[in-house]
C-alpha cells in the first residue's frame, strides 16, 4: 500500500511519520510532503502535488485545514483516501511525544507484528 503523510511544511510531523513507518514497516511504501508552498520553499522540503495524491492509496493529514487545502485545489476527488490524525503543529522532528501520538493514532495494521511488547 502507498501511504502519504501531509502536513503544512513537511519538516516535522509528516517527515517524522514517513521516516518512522518506513523504518519499521516494510510492507508499505511511505512518502510525505507539505501543503504550504510558502513554508515548503522556506524549509527546502517537498511540496505536495496531485501526482502524489493519485499515487497514494491512503493519505494521512494532521489537521482539518489540510483537508480543506486539498479540497480547495482538487475538489472531493481524494477525500475518500484521507484520514485526519489530529496532531497539532507543536512538535519537533522525531520528538518523543509526536512519535507516541503517531503510534497511537495510526491503525494497528501499520505497526509491524514483530515489535516487542513494552
Amino acid at each position: 500500500m502507498n501511504i502519504l503523510f501531509l502536513c503544512t511544511a513537511n519538516i516535522q510531523r509528516s517527515k517524522t511519520a514517513e521516516e518512522l513507518f518506513s523504518a519499521t514497516d516494510k510492507s508499505n511504501v511511505y512518502r510525505s510532503a507539505g501543503l504550504s508552498k510558502k513554508y515548503v520553499q522556506k524549509a527546502g522540503s517537498t511540496l505536495c502535488n496531485e501526482d502524489m495524491l493519485v499515487w497514494a492509496d491512503k493519505i494521512y493529514v494532521f489537521e482539518q485545514m489540510h483537508i480543506e487545502r486539498i479540497r480547495e485545489y482538487t475538489g472531493d476527488t481524494y477525500l475518500h483516501k484521507i484520514s485526519n490524525l489530529a496532531i497539532e503543529d507543536k512538535f519537533q522532528y522525531f520528538q518523543r511525544e509526536l512519535v507516541l501520538l503517531l503510534l497511537e493514532r495510526l491503525p494497528l495494521e501499520h505497526i509491524p507484528s514483530e515489535w516487542p511488547n513494552f
